[in-house]
């Protein structure tokens, strides 16, 4: 769950990722503490969505036509926000509204910002996902996979930066997600309730201590939590440095073909994990363990087999899987390199 929390805040067009568990497993915990992790960012100082000053083709419409009429963006820094989606909301909370009214009499064009607005740039948190409306949960899904939210009424259209971590968690004895919402998350992972009486007991402890002594609780991780926030802010940026191979790609494909995975967004979704994996740990490029780590995270709630059900990866499986495709991809290369290899020999 650390893991997909940290690869998606690395790189939010990962997808997103489902946390699938029962209840009292500290889900919304490790949501919550996910966002006093991540380091202030720098937005435009009076932008209602938060726009990045600093990328220009990713400003809202109302930013852009301000640059357009040479104004200076104010800038001005502020937290990483956590919003929270309540299962009641309707397709206008969440994307925004239009006041068709006010652009037909005095033609300007006013936008009413809805949650997706006050997400970007941050992190979305859903509570119970699978209770939310279908096609609320395909719009943020949607917006997640584009970062970027575009709203048309009557011909009209106004758009804004929407890039952001979205995280859903539920319980499944309150119902599952559809298959094709299941696949449209990036990565997923299902916790469960630790067995080990050690380890509760120690869960117990902390929680006491916390309770006791709040501050001093957090002065006690403080450097910790400061070590981990500045490993996710140097991979941020050097993420576009991080290189791949064209056996790299033929591994991951033969990956989700062997496990007979529908789609191609797993592919999609393995790479960018492994490349956001490698910058976290200081790598220059992808390497096996990279994938792995990453395939682990993005292929269970894919495969045809009912997912979280029967199905368990183990990273020895992935291991021999991977090592397969790989040696098959060397063969292949040195039977394109040596044709002679390709000639059958006759029966005697």
């Amino acid at each position: 769950m650390k893991r997909a929390l940290v690869l998606n805040a690395i790189n939010p067009l990962i997808g997103g990722v489902l946390i699938r568990g029962e209840r009292g497993t500290a889900k919304s915990t490790a949501v919550r503490a996910l966002a006093a992790l991540l380091p202030e960012i720098d937005i435009v100082a009076d932008c209602p969505f938060g726009c990045n000053p600093h990328e220009i083709d990713r400003l809202c419409d109302n930013c852009r036509a301000r640059v357009a009429r040479g104004e200076e963006l104010p800038v001005a820094r502020r937290k990483v926000r956590l919003v929270d989606l309540p299962v009641s909301a309707t397709e206008d909370r969440v994307v925004g509204t239009l006041d068709i009214e006010q652009a037909i009499k005095r033609g300007e064009k006013k936008f009413e910002p809805g949650v997706l607005a006050a997400a970007n740039r941050g992190i979305l948190y859903v509570d119970e996902v699978n209770l939310l409306d279908d096609h609320v949960v395909d719009l943020l899904l949607d917006s997640a996979a584009m970062g970027v939210n575009v709203v048309e009424r009557e011909g009209i259209s106004f758009q804004h930066p929407a890039q952001f971590v979205l995280v859903g968690t539920m319980n499944p004895e309150e119902g599952e997600l559809r298959p094709q919402l299941l696949d449209r998350f990036g990565l997923a992972v299902e916790i469960h309730g630790i067995p080990d009486a050690e380890a509760r007991v120690e869960i117990i402890e902390r929680r006491l201590a916390y309770e006791q002594d709040p501050e001093g609780f957090a002065a006690e991780w403080a450097t910790a939590e400061a070590k981990l926030s500045q490993e996710i802010d140097t991979a941020r940026h050097v993420l576009h440095k991080v290189t791949h191979s064209q056996p790299d790609l033929y591994a991951i494909a033969e990956l989700s073909s062997g496990l007979e995975v529908d789609g191609h967004r797993a592919d999609l979704v393995i790479l960018k994990g492994a490349r956001a994996h490698a910058a976290l740990v200081g790598r220059a490029s992808v390497a096996e363990e990279d994938v792995l780590l990453a395939a682990e995270l993005a292929l269970p709630h894919r495969m045809k087999r009912k997912a979280f059900q029967d199905v368990e990866l183990r990273m020895e499986q992935l291991e021999r899987r991977l090592d397969q495709n790989k040696q098959g991809v060397a063969n292949q290369s040195q039977s394109k390199s040596d044709p002679s290899r390709d000639v059958k020999k006759k029966p005697a």
